[in-house]
């Protein structure tokens, strides 16, 4: 396959042609969506050319943007931001972290158990699919969308446009639609690579007894990171 025998040059070049030069303009308007495509590039070249070829090194997003895309040769449309780097990632972290996020409650039949996935990384906690919506894109379309990408679940006939739950945490926007009735038997496989490890069935009493506990929510709603032998605290501020 092509990317067992290309190096480490030649792959920079190709992800800079098909996620920075060919992009619309609108694109590389701002640092905010040139370092969107930026990420997008990284996930292609850790999901994908890493798992044809190992030898290849791994880079945090960071080093990937910094020293193989700003600072190298391979994409000269960029080179103007070199030397600010560290202020565009910054920025762009700061941007990246208030875009609104959609995605779904999803209930089992008798609704005494909900859905919840968990991250890659083995710090990772519990959470129900969602993500970050696109420019133009409607709320339940970016719902439905991060849903069948983290679960292979097309939750599209099981929500309507009214039923939701919305909260607003650190200027980030999170709409969660209510996807109720969906059998437990489901096989969910996600489509996505290394983003989620793990889909399962939860009771809802246990997430309310972990809400109680230990002014884990209390925690959760000033920022902080919640230790809980379950993981629960991404799904806190959402339990009743």
């Amino acid at each position: 396959m092509y990317f067992e025998q290309t190096s480490l040059s030649e792959i920079l070049d190709d992800l800079c042609s098909r996620f920075i030069i060919n992009v619309p303009d609108e694109e590389l308007a701002s640092v905010a969506r040139i370092c969107f495509q930026i990420e997008q590039a990284h996930w292609f070249y850790e999901d994908f050319v890493r798992e044809i070829n190992s030898a290849l090194p791994m880079f945090s997003l960071r080093n990937f943007s910094a020293k193989n895309i700003l600072y190298d040769d391979h994409c000269s449309l960029l080179h103007h931001w070199a030397n600010e780097h560290e202020k565009a990632y910054n920025d762009f972290l700061q941007y990246k972290f208030r875009v609104p996020v959609c995605g779904a409650i999803i209930l089992n039949e008798k609704l005494d158990k909900c859905l919840l996935v968990k991250g890659w990384t083995s710090r990772s906690g519990w959470g129900f699919p969602r993500g970050k919506i696109n420019k133009d894109e409607q709320d339940s379309t970016c719902a439905i969308r991060e849903v069948l990408e983290e679960t292979g679940f097309d939750i599209s006939p099981y929500i309507q446009d009214k039923q939701f739950i919305e909260v607003v945490i650190h200027e980030q926007r999170i709409k969660l639609f209510i996807a109720a009735g969906v059998p437990e038997k489901t096989v969910f496989i996600p489509l996505t690579r290394k983003e989620t490890s793990k889909i399962e069935w939860h009771k809802i009493s246990g997430l309310s007894a972990s809400r109680a506990k230990s002014g884990l929510a209390d925690l959760f709603e000033a920022g902080q990171v919640a230790k809980s032998t379950n993981r629960y605290y991404m799904i806190i501020t959402f339990v009743s």
